[in-house]
């Protein structure tokens, strides 16, 4: 049973961001990286499932530059198998159709019984790349996953809906799920493991062979939301405030106009 996992670097969360000189990015500098959190998940879920079906065998995907290969050696850590390195500097110039892209044409012919991946990036936040690879290799998917089980080819999911809802879903492998926050508790890897993925194959394979897709979308602008005033807090009876928010809705508005 062979399994992808797909993961990304992105910068800590708790980092101060700034604009990049060319106004459509994050600046890179300063800034300490980490593997998306929704990632964690989906590696996790990856190496539980391997556990449990002793014959799978995992590879984890990262695009990026060189640095990205930290992130990779902690999944690898963590326990998968062999990783590939999908090297590419300018990333962040990728819209999320051609990430896609890039992970569907090296998952084409590999024969993948799972692919996983996190629900979004925390940096880009689209949500869109794990169905978009279903949607290249014509494989039925499952998105914000927050359950898990497989056996004999079928997995049962349960998938978060809004209002704290779930559906329960069933699905035949080869299938794409994408992992949501609560799927699981991602391990720690260990000093000995941690030794181990030195060990391990990690294949670098330029961008450019892999990726076939046009660009269709392109950023122009990335900006910090505009500071607004203050809210103003009224006091006072029921009829007296119901006035002032009339009064306030004719001076600054144009509600009752």
């Amino acid at each position: 049973m062979k399994i992808l996992v797909c993961i990304k670097q992105v910068p800590d969360m708790e980092a101060k961001f700034k604009i990049d000189g060319a106004g459509t990015w994050y600046a890179r500098t300063d800034l300490a990286w980490r593997m998306n959190e929704y990632d964690e998940y989906a590696v996790e879920q990856a190496i539980q499932l391997k556990e449990q079906e002793q014959e799978a065998d995992i590879t984890v995907l990262c695009i990026g530059g060189e640095q990205v290969k930290e992130t990779i050696k902690k999944a690898l850590a963590m326990g998968c198998d062999r990783a590939v390195h999908v090297a590419m500097e300018a990333v962040s110039s990728l819209e999320p159709l051609q990430i896609a892209g890039i992970i569907a044409e090296f998952a084409r012919d590999q024969g993948f019984a799972l692919i996983f991946t996190g629900m979004q990036s925390q940096d880009r936040g689209s949500g869109q790349v794990g169905l978009l690879v279903a949607e290249f290799l014509t494989l039925p998917a499952v998105s914000t996953v927050v359950e898990f089980a497989y056996e004999a080819g079928m997995a049962t999911v349960r998938r978060e809906l809004e209002g704290g809802t779930r559906a329960c879903v069933k699905v035949a492998t080869p299938a794409v799920i994408t992992c949501q926050l609560g799927l699981n508790s991602p391990r720690y890897p260990t000093l000995p493991n941690i030794m181990k993925a030195k060990k391990k194959e990690l294949r670098t394979i330029p961008a450019g062979e892999l990726l076939k897709v046009a660009p269709r979308q392109e950023t122009a602008k990335l900006f910090f939301p505009e500071k607004r005033g203050g809210g103003e807090v009224l006091e006072g009876e029921i009829g007296e405030l119901a006035d002032r928010v009339i009064q306030i809705l004719k001076e600054k508005t144009t509600v009752l106009s």
